[in-house]
């Protein structure tokens, strides 16, 4: 069976085509890379700004437009509008949906009203809103073509992930990690919108879609009931494990690779057990949403350490052997390579330097803790039993990086990675469930490493031997996620408000413009009328700008990061608008 008969044959034509951007993620690889080489290391100094877009809505800007053809697809936070520009008209507006809803989701929503883009396919656009309705959009009219709700609000559900369509199915995740959600990615047929299928994080086989002898981990059987057998009692109803990250998908072997989230709550103390499977790497077939394996890389989390981060597709010499490589920057500090076929676990090692929650995995296939990190006692956060307030520890919760993906050159064979440089001291307490209220259950401070000033670090990494290239300090935590294209050029942005590009090999900086806001949103490329553009989303917000986002000023509101940016203040204000650059 040819590759282009396993997945949409249109996607995947549409999305070699360089000319557009038709995947939220780039492609299904996940790889954020454009051969595009018109912009290149030699003359992208010349930049310039070819137009600009006010998208009306404050708040954070995660995510990226979508290119189709000649229409550009832009997305806000809350109240998720999304507007068609005709890119051959000075990006007139041809359409607008804004969808009513329910205000009372916004204090739902963890970590601020972020959305991370639609999703595109057979002329629809699919959206995931706040309220988690996932809504298909005639990608020409702009028409609802049909809505189906993914979870409840009520109980803390809500939606702020890009979908990613495979097949004749649209696939999404949910966000409510922080509210005792029991998370799942689902199905849904793109063109009725009925729920195919839905697999859980936590909980009995059947609602994980696990077969007790034909899913793996780490290349032995999980056995019958894996994740109940780690959890007191009914915790794993409340047991969060969310799906808010990026998909990836390999049409060649058929199987679509996520990350689950934290364990709720966030005092350890209260859940004792390995917690499975939150904090791990899934790969399921898009079919049946059957796992094939997982991998959990922080049992018992005790530091908020999402595993939802993108999973990069490479096919990469490691250890002087080609392979089908899965890459993974987990919240944990470590950057993760695994083989994407059978999830052998082949490369795991801190990405900076001041990760010191571990002394690292355990990579002995004959040993008992096998594929384990080793906690160092003093940064634990259950403490012989008791709350107590641990300190120093790093990475913070927010992680060495969170949902800001990633990118990878072919070209280079590197990946390149923007990266928080932040610890925190973490006080976990004693917190009582209630429907559709906070479950967390635990108070933080961030700062950055003792002995630094900077919040943020962006890096070149070798995925092989698990090692840094080159690293570039940066004030605050490099919220943005990376584009690398063929000119030799990588593209990123920072809290400040800047774009940035630096040279693939050297890091060495060629280029930065200061956008309206801070942004957070991810860098993406497009060519119209024969000439390369770059866009990204400016927009300060997301989890280290909610101070700004959401007006706080208590330095331990916002789970901490109020406290940890203040100082962001001084170098941006709200904004929302998209920012379009080329050569003169």
């Amino acid at each position: 069976m040819s590759v282009a008969a396993t997945a949409n044959d249109n996607l995947l034509k549409l999305e070699k085509d360089a000319n557009q951007w038709v995947q939220p993620t780039g492609n299904y690889a996940n790889q954020r890379y454009s051969e595009l080489n018109q912009i290149n290391k030699d003359n992208v100094k010349n930049l310039k700004v070819a137009w600009t877009h006010s998208t009306g809505v404050l708040r954070g800007h995660e995510g990226n437009p979508l290119v189709v053809g000649d229409i550009m697809y832009v997305h806000t936070p809350f109240p998720n509008k999304v507007m068609a520009l005709d890119l051959k008209n000075d990006g007139t507006v041809l359409w607008t949906y804004e969808p009513k809803q329910n205000p009372d989701v916004i204090p739902v929503m963890c970590c601020d009203t972020v959305n991370r883009g639609p999703a595109y396919a057979d002329g629809k656009i699919f959206l995931h809103q706040a309220d988690t309705t996932l809504v298909a959009l005639d990608a020409k009219t702009g028409k609802v073509l049909w809505k189906a709700v993914n979870g409840d609000p009520t109980k803390g559900e809500t939606g702020t992930s890009a979908p990613m369509v495979i097949k004749d199915k649209v696939i999404i995740g949910i966000s409510g990690g922080e509210f005792g959600v029991q998370c799942h990615v689902t199905a849904y047929d793109i063109n009725s919108g009925k729920q195919v299928w839905r697999a859980y994080s936590v909980g009995p086989d059947d609602q994980l879609k696990f077969d007790p002898e034909k899913t793996t981990s780490l290349g032995k059987p999980v056995g019958k009931d894996s994740s109940l057998k780690t959890w007191q009692g009914d915790q794993w109803k409340i047991g969060g494990g969310c799906t808010w990250g990026w998909l990836a998908y390999d049409p060649a072997l058929d199987l679509f690779y996520y990350g689950s989230g934290n364990p709720s709550t966030w005092n350890p103390k209260q859940r004792p057990g390995d917690n499975k499977w939150s904090m791990t790497v899934f790969a399921r077939n898009p079919d049946t949403g059957m796992a094939k394996w997982v991998y959990q890389m922080t049992p018992h989390d005790e530091w908020d350490y999402d595993g939802v981060n993108e999973m990069i597709l490479a096919d990469i010499p490691v250890g002087g052997k080609e392979t089908k490589a899965l890459v993974h920057f987990d919240r944990n500090g470590l950057g993760y390579t695994l083989n994407r076929e059978t999830g052998e676990l082949l490369v795991a090692q801190k990405y900076d330097p001041a990760v010191n929650w571990t002394t690292g995995v355990d990579m002995d296939k004959n040993s008992p803790t096998y594929g384990r990190p080793a906690v160092v006692a003093k940064y634990s956060t259950e403490q012989n039993g008791e709350d107590v307030n641990s300190k120093n520890i790093c990475p913070a919760a927010l992680g060495t990086k969170d949902q800001q993906p990633a990118a990878y050159s072919p070209k280079t064979k590197t990946f390149y990675v923007p990266t928080n440089h932040v610890c925190m001291d973490y006080e976990p307490f004693k917190v009582s469930y209630t429907a559709g209220q906070p479950y967390v259950g635990a108070t933080l401070s961030m700062y950055p490493p003792q002995g630094d000033t900077n919040m943020g670090n962006f890096i070149a990494w070798d995925a092989d031997k698990g090692a840094i290239k080159w690293s570039i300090k940066e004030p605050f935590s490099v919220w943005s996620g990376a584009l690398a294209t063929a000119g030799d050029v990588v593209f990123y942005g920072t809290l400040e408000g800047y774009l940035k590009a630096v040279d693939a090999t050297t890091g060495k900086e060629l280029y930065k413009f200061k956008t309206p806001s801070g942004i957070i949103g991810n860098v993406m490329t497009y060519t119209q009328g024969g000439k390369q553009y770059v866009a990204v989303l400016s927009g300060v917000g997301g989890w280290a700008g909610i101070g700004l986002a959401a007006g706080l000023t208590n330095p331990q509101d916002g789970l901490g990061a109020v406290g940890g940016y203040a100082g962001l203040s001084k170098y941006t204000s709200l904004g929302g608008s998209l920012t379009v650059f080329t050569l003169p």
